[in-house]
């Protein structure tokens, strides 16, 4: 599998617990269609009140990009129904606006992911030239044309793909053994007897080291 395919497997918040220093997208931007994952390259855009930096970003990003759009601050939205259609006609893996969207309605029906800090029925203008594909910051994070993008109802998380190569393996096995814990939890068994709970407690209280751990197979 590449990269995106292995992080769709997973949650963001096992990779953040694999690399806690990864950065975190503002938690003000949200995902605006619930149960969804999204995974992908960044495809870069400003668009501060204006629409048409997107409408073009839609028309160059590559099947599998993530558009990522900056609004610096902006307080109209910048996509709707009509732009998320073309970005799932054309294969994009999802849409994050440091802004607002809008036709929400609409986008629950097209399905595609899109995180965004809320919804308004106003919309800018269709002017700006903005150019396409640098260095951008959304929600407090510094984004790159080709960074990773993964995201889903706990967050954002966007790094440079070596970065989260580096965790990728760590959050893995936490997946799994997230997914025996929950496994022993239906069976019946207790939270605290599938850690090291009673153990690194009393190393606690004494003012020793220790980190709480799971004691399942994953």
């Amino acid at each position: 599998m590449d990269l995106p395919e292995r992080l769709l497997e997973i949650d963001v918040s096992a990779l953040s617990d694999a690399d806690k220093a990864l950065p975190v997208v503002d938690p003000a931007v949200r995902a605006m269609i619930p149960e969804m994952r999204m995974a992908g390259r960044a495809f870069t855009v400003v668009a501060e009140d204006d629409h048409l930096p997107v409408i073009t970003a839609v028309a160059e990003a590559a099947p599998g990009d993530v558009l990522v759009i900056a609004t610096n601050g902006g307080s109209r939205a910048v996509f709707g129904e009509l732009i998320a259609t073309e970005a799932r006609r054309r294969r994009l893996a999802g849409i994050v606006d440091d802004g607002f969207c809008r036709d929400l309605r609409g986008l629950r029906r097209i399905g595609l992911p899109v995180f965004a800090r809320g919804t308004t029925p106003r919309s800018g203008t269709a002017v700006s030239r903005a150019a396409l594909g640098g260095t951008i910051a959304c929600g407090g994070v510094e984004v790159s044309a080709g960074d990773i993008v993964f995201g889903d109802d706990d967050g954002l998380l966007i790094a440079p793909a070596d970065r989260i190569v580096a965790a990728l393996e760590t959050a893995e096995s936490i997946a799994r053994s997230e997914r025996a814990i929950l496994a022993a939890q239906a069976r019946g068994e207790a939270l605290l007897d599938l850690t090291n709970h009673d153990e690194h407690v009393a190393a606690l209280d004494r003012g020793e080291r220790s980190a709480l751990a799971f004691r399942v197979d994953g």
